[in-house]
């Protein structure tokens, strides 16, 4: 059970590292505008994804309206928060640190989800689906196959 919750925290971070390095390349060859960033900024390699980039990228893929937008970016600002928090707690085992910090996860996806129409969740399920997808088929360790519903959505 233990090692579950483990390759499922992990899973969780890796995707939502590579959703934020895929959905900045989406944007940057879609946008001619803004040149491509190789830096280790937020959101690039092992650097906390940056709340206002998310939520532009969720903007554009859900179509989300300002009211949206405030509260959205404010649930992802409290993620964010919460894990650096997390992170830099030593008291804690990793593996508990891990555990929180799905759980944390868990709740900011379940809290964005709620905003949503059924149009924009059907969108949001079907992104969190190609990203679990992504994530089992780069490797990245993400729980096992028989195990879908404890998967819960990755994050934005």
């Amino acid at each position: 059970m233990l090692k579950q919750w483990l390759l499922l925290l992990l899973a969780a971070g890796l995707i939502s590292l590579a959703s934020s390095y895929a959905t900045a390349q989406d944007s940057s060859s879609n946008d001619q505008q803004s040149p491509p960033s190789h830096g280790n900024g937020p959101g690039r390699h092992g650097g906390p994804p940056d709340p206002a980039q998310r939520t532009q990228e969720l903007t554009k893929k859900l179509n989300l309206t300002s009211d949206q937008q405030t509260k959205v970016q404010d649930i992802l600002t409290s993620e964010r928060s919460q894990m650096e928090s997390l992170r830099q707690d030593t008291s804690q085992s990793q593996q508990d640190r891990r555990a929180k910090m799905m759980d944390i996860h868990k709740s900011s996806d379940t809290q964005i989800r709620a905003l949503l129409d059924s149009t924009q969740q059907k969108k949001w399920d079907d992104l969190q689906a190609k990203r679990g997808q992504w994530m089992q088929n780069r490797g990245g360790g993400g729980p096992p196959s028989g195990t879908p519903d404890q998967q819960g959505p990755p994050p934005q």
